[in-house]
This record gives structure tokens, sequence and C-alpha cells, in this order.
């Protein structure tokens, strides 16, 4: 059965979705099964990856990179940051050009995680 918040990807034609109603244990694009994606948490390159969040005045800033930014270019960007608590999912979609990192008017005490997707390598958790 599918879980509210997960995320899904087509390895077909590209599709993600997240899920926002529980329900049946599978869904189907492009005639196949989508693939549960699972959020990694460690970077191993020199990339990163994972979701940094900052206490701002107003809330939180969430940045891809703590100490370099993770390249924002036309065929490798990060396509969107979330902030998830118990009762809200708060997204920000980004785009190649764009600094890879959002603001949101959340504390950072509620914050139960955040996550971001990169077009080459995924889903990634903090």
């Amino acid at each position: 059965m599918v879980k509210l918040r997960d995320i899904y990807y087509c390895e077909i034609c590209g599709n993600v979705v997240e899920i926002l109603n529980e329900g049946q244990p599978a869904l189907v694009c492009c005639g196949q099964d989508m693939k549960l994606l699972k959020a990694k948490t460690q970077d191993s390159s020199l990339e990163k990856h994972v979701p940094f969040i900052e206490e701002t005045a107003g809330g939180v800033l969430v940045k891809v990179g703590q100490n370099q930014e993770h390249p924002m270019l036309e065929n490798h960007f990060i396509k969107f940051i979330e902030i998830l608590t118990k009762d809200k999912v708060c997204r920000h979609e980004l785009k190649p050009g764009m600094k890879p990192q959002a603001e949101f008017p959340v504390r950072k005490k509620d914050i139960l995680s955040a996550r971001e997707w990169c077009n080459i390598h995924g889903l990634w958790e903090s």
C-alpha cells in the first residue's frame, strides 16, 4: 500500500508523484509499476545533496550544499526543495540558474525532515 508523502518515479518518462492520499499497493505509469524512491541521507561525493537547514528571522532557509552549492545547470539541477512537518508539506520548485535554496515560514523545531530532488542523483533527505 502506498503511504502518505511517499515519492514515486517512472523510469520511462520521468514522472515524479508524491502521495497525497493512501491507496492501492502500486502506482502505474507508462505500463509499468512506478519505483518508490528511498531518500539518501549521506553525501559520498564532492557534489552535495543533503539539505541543510538554517534558522532565519522569518522561519528557515534550506540549502542544498552547506559549504558548496549544488550545480544549477541545464542538465544537472535541483528540481524542488520541500520541508515536512506533522501536518504540512511546503515545496519550492527550482529551475536551472536559480540558487539551490528555499525559504519557508516554518519554525525549525516543527520540521520533521527536508527533502530535495536532483534530476540526476534523485531524492535526498535530512
